[in-house]
């Protein structure tokens, strides 16, 4: 690196480059040579600079830096900010013709290639805890057209709603920390959670078994999920249940258990600011607008206001499954939680 200081002192840009080339042989990642060989780009091939700044950007140690990198950080950061404009503006005109062209579904895909293109966006997989069905269409949040009883669940928030408010006001009802882990399960990122009521359920199905506690308020909800259809998995589904989310708590980032179900969030209660993240997208909740996401890819969520925050969610069979392959999943998984798997 210091002979590379020399030669781009001396007026001679190519020959330090070339020592900035060697230095990166033994320390590819090197911070300060990153910056000097994009410095040194700009002068010598600009059409290679923009990239070159961000990968010395993606190097940048935490915390405070050393006086002398102020500057060039700031150059670096202008500079590749401008590159990622106009390549930005390359793409969405390269692309035009055919988002003009596509559905909703397709421009929403067609938008998202781009950002993963452009590296706005990292691209996450369905990476389940225990259960991969292989061939399954992978999405963060799923279109409606796959859904059509969405309508339906949507318009029936207002009931859903009254019978929460009344199974919360019951005297006998069965409110419990979402999160119950042994406390010595190797399960650093829930311990903040574990057995507390800052992230609380009603549960009115759990692992396949009715929690008549609950159910017995809430009828219209229950009759509900029977014409939407759920999976019957005994030991494991169906499984549906108002979540509460107290003020200020924060679900940290997870992935669920099996990607052969997906799970539909219809808000309820929801105060102003309220998100939840599905892999690189988030959404904020709106009262009475469900979807259907995949849980086996990283999601997080927070409530950062000052009200509860519930949502009802239960579980569905992914749609790509057909008759025989559901039998196969419930059957398998069934033996998995120990329960019979004939009749399924």
């Amino acid at each position: 690196m210091r002979l590379a200081g020399v030669n781009r002192a001396l007026g001679q840009p190519r020959a330090a480059l070339d020592a900035v080339h060697r230095a990166l042989r033994l320390q590819p990642l090197d911070f300060a040579a990153l910056l000097l060989r994009a410095s040194l780009l700009e002068r010598l091939e600009p059409g290679s600079a923009g990239e070159a700044w961000g990968e010395a950007l993606a190097q940048r140690p935490p915390g405070a830096l050393p006086p002398q990198f102020a500057s060039v950080v700031a150059e670096a950061e202008q500079r590749h900010a401008a590159w990622l404009g106009a390549r930005e503006a390359q793409f969405a005109a390269a692309t035009a013709a055919a988002e003009a062209a596509a559905d909703d579904e397709g421009r929403e895909r067609i938008a998202r290639f781009r950002s993963n293109a452009l590296r706005r966006t990292r691209v996450y997989h369905s990476e389940p805890t225990h259960f991969h069905f292989p061939g399954l269409v992978e999405r963060e949040f799923h279109p409606r057209s796959r859904f059509p009883w969405l309508a339906e669940l949507e318009a029936a928030t207002d009931a859903i709603a009254a019978e929460f408010e009344a199974l919360l006001a019951a005297e006998r009802a069965e409110l419990v920390p979402y999160i119950q882990y042994p406390d010595h399960a190797p399960l650093r990122q829930w311990e903040p959670l574990n057995h507390n009521r800052d992230w609380s359920a009603l549960h009115l199905l759990s692992h396949g078994a009715r929690v008549e506690a609950n159910a017995r308020h809430t009828p219209r909800t229950l009759a509900l999920l029977e014409r939407i259809g759920q999976p019957a998995i005994p030991g494991a589904s169906p499984n549906a249940m108002f979540s509460l989310l107290a003020p200020g708590a924060h679900i940290p980032a997870h992935v669920g258990v099996n990607n052969a179900r997906l799970v539909c969030h219809l808000p309820l209660v929801v105060p102003p600011g309220c998100w939840f993240r599905v892999g690189a997208e988030t959404r904020l909740w709106e009262r009475g607008e469900a979807f259907v996401f995949d849980d086996t890819i990283e999601h997080e969520a927070m409530n950062p206001s000052e009200q509860l925050r519930t949502v009802f969610i239960f579980d569905v069979w992914h749609p790509d499954l057909g008759p025989v392959e559901r039998d196969a999943v419930a059957a398998l998984i069934a033996t998995d939680a120990g329960a019979p798997a004939s009749g399924l």
